[in-house]
C-alpha cells in the first residue's frame, strides 16, 4: 500500500529516516565500545542493531518516500527511470539529497549528544585504502541489485528485510564493513567514534559507491534484462523511486 504523498512529507520522511539511521549506526557504536572490548564484539553488535533499525525505518517510511535514506539510491532509481516518466523529478532528486545529507550529520550529531560525546568531533578513523574501496563498490552494487532485482520481480514487500538482512551480511562479508551510502558516509565523519570516518577518507569512499550503483543497474540488466516501459514502480530503502518501500 503507497501513500500519495506531498513533496514535502516525502522529504520530511527520507530526513527523519536517514537521521534516525545513523544515530542507530553510530549510537550502537559507542554503546558497543562501552560494553565491550573486544572489536568483534563490538562490529557484531552495530551490525545487528543497524539491520533491526534500517527494517524497521524502511518498512514505517517506505509507503511514503520510498525510504532511500541513500542519495547513491535516490540517483540511481531517478536514473533508472528517466525515460519512463519516473515519479521523481530532478526537484525532488534534489530535495532528497540534500535532505539526506544533512539529516545525516544531524544522526551522527544526536547520537553524540546521547551518549556525552562531543558534539561535533571530526573522526580520526582513517579508511583509506584500496581494498576498501572494493568493499563499497560490491556493497553498493549488491544492494542496488537487490532493490531493483526485487521491483522487476513484483516482491517489493520484502524489501524491508532483505535490504536490512544483506546490509547485515556485508557488514561482515565486505573489507569496508558495507557504508554503501555518500550521505551516512559524510555524516560518520562528524563523530570520532568506533562508526566514525575521517574526512580525508570520504571522497573516495562515495566514489566507489556511485560507481557500485551504476555496477549494481549493470547487473540489473544483465540478470534481469532491460525493463519494461511501463515498469516505473521500483522499491527501495536505504531507499522511492517511489520504490513501495524503499545506508549506515
Amino acid at each position: 500500500m503507497r501513500v500519495n504523498a506531498s513533496l514535502a512529507r516525502r522529504v520530511a520522511a527520507e530526513a527523519v529516516g536517514t537521521a534516525a539511521l545513523v544515530a542507530v549506526v553510530v549510537g550502537s557504536g559507542i554503546q558497543a565500545t562501552e560494553l565491550s572490548r573486544d572489536v568483534g564484539v563490538q562490529l557484531l553488535a552495530n551490525s545487528i542493531s543497524t539491520v533491526f533499525g534500517l527494517g524497521v525505518l524502511i518498512a514505517l517510511l517506505g509507503p511514503v518516500s520510498g525510504a532511500h535514506f541513500n542519495p547513491a539510491v535516490t540517483l540511481t532509481a531517478w536514473f533508472a527511470d528517466r525515460r519512463s516518466g519516473s515519479r521523481l523529478s530532478l526537484l525532488d532528486v534534489t530535495a532528497y539529497v540534500l535532505a539526506q545529507i544533512t539529516e545525516a550529520v544531524a544522526g551522527a550529531v544526536l547520537a553524540d549528544a546521547m551518549f556525552a560525546e562531543p558534539l561535533v568531533k571530526w573522526s580520526t578513523h582513517a579508511r583509506f585504502a584500496g581494498h576498501l574501496w572494493l568493499g563499497e563498490v560490491v556493497a553498493t552494487a549488491g544492494l542496488g541489485l537487490l532493490i531493483f532485482g526485487l521491483n522487476r520481480t513484483g516482491r517489493e514487500r520484502f524489501a524491508p528485510g532483505a535490504v536490512a538482512a544483506f546490509i547485515g551480511a556485508a557488514y561482515w562479508f565486505t573489507s569496508s564493513t558495507s557504508f554503501a551510502n555518500p550521505a551516512v558516509t559524510i555524516g560518520r565523519t562528524f563523530t570520532d567514534t568506533f562508526a566514525g570516518i575521517a574526512p580525508a577518507s570520504v571522497a573516495p569512499f562515495i566514489a566507489a559507491q556511485l560507481v557500485g550503483a551504476a555496477a549494481g543497474l549493470g547487473l540489473v540488466a544483465l540478470v534481469f534484462g532491460p525493463a519494461a516501459p511501463a515498469e516505473t514502480d521500483v522499491v527501495m530503502p536505504q531507499g522511492d523511486i517511489d520504490f513501495a518501500v524503499s545506508p549506515r
